[in-house]
């Protein structure tokens, strides 16, 4: 029997436990992604999602009260003295529904904050005017722009960000590997830099999801794409393979779900309602509504979150410097040969085949073999 033919059964199998072993990966995201998704969008339910109702009248303070008791704690009403009132509420996000009732009841929503939540709010108040035998005039108090028609196009922006971000991840963390960790992150930076340029593009000439205010979604834009990059380049030098996996639950599974991109947290479960105030999907959706439609109110916070995340990718990447340092450390005094093993290791060397550098050999052939593997993976999902 053959050399090659011996070793052919044992190449196989390695091969099939190098193929077994990577598809733990894509197995663990589809599970992620089934319990986020699933579990944050399968049965949107409104609770105490604040409406108001306008009058101050025993008939309003009656209508209130059972619109309250009937909910079983899905709606907050309150009764409010008149329609500016009521706008103001709306414009500030401390009510997403007024209902002025009489011969010729109207709803106020707000579909700029949600459009979905303003639709859960006219199918309630739409079945109280059928009962007082009257159509339902439904007035938006803050519309979307004319390229957004449902209010969505923020959070696919904001998917396109985060995948320009978490995918240019695998490639500077696993490709930019051997680089030094200050060019790795002025590589960020650059990065960074361009998919906030293409977001932006998106946004304003490309598809018109803004009709002003594109200089600041810019900057968001920019903060919440260094963010994710920082972070994620910083954790590749831990995570290795398992940093795709790793930015995924990070800016995908948790994100998107709780961004309030498509429900807002008073139609999902407490776990992602909780989330979205403090993570950085939140922080961006939230921000460019507040900074385009409602002049800037909560601004401030959203902000806040978005340098927040920034400011613990650099700590991330801080970390990542002292790790690295100290790999080098043992590697450098392994790597030192006394001038009595020198003939030796020169001998041994060309036993082998000739000099070697240590950089070109097996373990850094697959090492670029994992980084490979690893932006494919990445750029695939």
């Amino acid at each position: 029997m053959s050399a090659g033919s011996s070793t052919a059964p044992g190449s196989t199998a390695a091969a099939l436990r190098h193929v077994l072993g990577h598809l733990v990966t894509p197995l663990l995201m589809c599970i992620g992604m089934g319990l986020a998704y699933l579990g944050a969008f399968h049965a949107p339910e409104p609770h105490a999602l604040r409406v108001d109702v306008v009058g101050s009248g025993a008939a309003a303070q009656v209508l209130a009260q059972s619109l309250q008791d009937e909910t079983d704690g899905a709606l907050t009403v309150r009764t409010v003295a008149d329609r500016s009132t009521a706008e103001e509420n709306l414009r500030t996000q401390e009510s997403w529904g007024a209902y002025l009732p009489g011969d010729r009841p109207e709803l106020l929503v707000v579909s700029a904050a949600s459009d979905t939540t303003a639709t859960v709010v006219e199918k309630v108040f739409t079945e109280v005017a059928a009962g007082q035998g009257a159509p339902l005039k439904v007035s938006d108090v803050a519309p979307t722009a004319e390229g957004d028609p449902t209010g969505q196009g923020i959070f696919f922006l904001l998917v396109a960000i985060s995948i320009g971000s978490y995918a240019s991840v695998a490639v500077i963390g696993g490709a930019g590997g051997v680089l030094p960790l200050r060019l790795r992150a002025l590589l960020v930076a650059g990065a960074s830099l361009v998919v906030s340029l293409i977001g932006a593009a998106f946004a304003g000439p490309v598809f018109g999801l803004v009709s002003h205010g594109l200089g600041g979604l810019w900057a968001m834009a920019w903060l919440y794409s260094a963010g994710i990059l920082l972070i994620g380049v910083g954790l590749h030098t831990f995570l290795k393979r398992w940093t795709t996996l790793g930015v995924m639950v990070l800016f995908v599974m948790l994100n998107f779900t709780s961004s309030g991109g498509i429900f807002r947290p008073e139609l999902q479960s407490g776990f992602f309602a909780s989330l979205h105030a403090f993570w950085n999907g939140a922080g961006f959706v939230e921000g460019v509504r507040a900074h385009v439609y409602f002049g800037g109110h909560a601004l401030g916070g959203h902000l806040l979150v978005l340098a927040l995340w920034f400011v613990v990718g650099l700590v991330v990447m801080g970390v990542a410097a002292l790790g690295e340092r100290r790999r080098r450390r043992p590697a450098a005094v392994d790597s030192t040969v006394t001038p009595a093993e020198a003939p030796a290791d020169a001998a041994s060397r060309k036993s082998d085949g000739g000099p070697r550098d240590a950089r070109r050999g097996p373990a850094a052939d697959e090492g670029r073999e994992e980084a490979e593997e690893e932006m494919e993976e990445a750029v695939g999902v």
